[in-house]
């Protein structure tokens, strides 16, 4: 089973060496949709795949980051970071062309790493990314899926947030502490789900147990 939430974000970029002369010459913008599409083994104790709520925190925080910000790929010349660096409080540099399909893997990768580095307290099962889907525009879309991700090597080290946009999250130190996590310098889990105290559900029967594993 499969569920999807949605973002929204208003985000510039140059698209170099793609074949549309305004794209890869001149900075401009779009008004993006993106859909990460989650999916697991089984339902939790609220009969959810994973709670809509719970999106709210971490991963909104990533994608919000690209909102009113300059996607930069880490490519350009050393002038042209400088100049964005120095004219935009918002930024994020990519180790990737900031094209809707990278969009797509990058925010792909963090999100995989985000899930991987929470700690589930409500019944949930194996909660994954599936994919996520970026719109340019209202005509069109990439969706980038796990195997895409063989494409390039990422690491969560290469993707740079200014520290305007770091300063915004719930937590400015949240970046960090999912790099620290998966290069296994903090040995728990550091994004932790509330913990909830369950009334209503109950333990599924053998039927119940079938139908859900498959």
């Amino acid at each position: 089973m499969i569920i999807r939430k949605k973002f929204k974000f208003e985000g510039a970029h140059i698209v170099r060496d793609c074949s549309s002369e305004r794209c890869k010459k001149s900075i401009h913008g779009h008004s993006y949709v993106v859909e990460v599409f989650l999916s697991s083994n089984r339902l939790d104790n609220g009969q959810m795949i994973y709670d809509f709520g719970l999106t709210k925190g971490t991963i909104k925080d990533i994608i919000d980051s690209f909102d009113h910000a300059y996607a930069m790929w880490s490519n350009e010349s050393d002038e042209f970071k400088t100049f964005i660096k120095s004219n935009s409080d918002r930024y994020v540099e990519m180790p990737v062309s900031p094209s809707a399909e990278c969009f797509a893997l990058t925010i792909l990768f963090m999100i995989d790493k985000l899930l991987k580095a929470t700690e589930y307290n409500n019944g949930e099962g194996s909660v994954k990314v599936s994919s996520v889907r970026v719109h340019e525009t209202e005509t069109g879309y990439a969706e980038a899926f796990q195997e895409d991700l063989s494409w390039f090597k990422f690491d969560l080290s290469s993707i740079k947030f200014s520290e305007a946009v770091k300063n915004e999250w719930s937590d400015p130190g949240m970046y960090n502490k999912l790099i620290a996590y998966h290069n296994d310098v903090l040995p728990d889990k550091p994004f932790v789900n509330p913990k909830i105290e369950t009334v209503y559900s109950k333990p599924l029967d053998k039927e119940q147990k079938v139908s859900a594993e498959l």
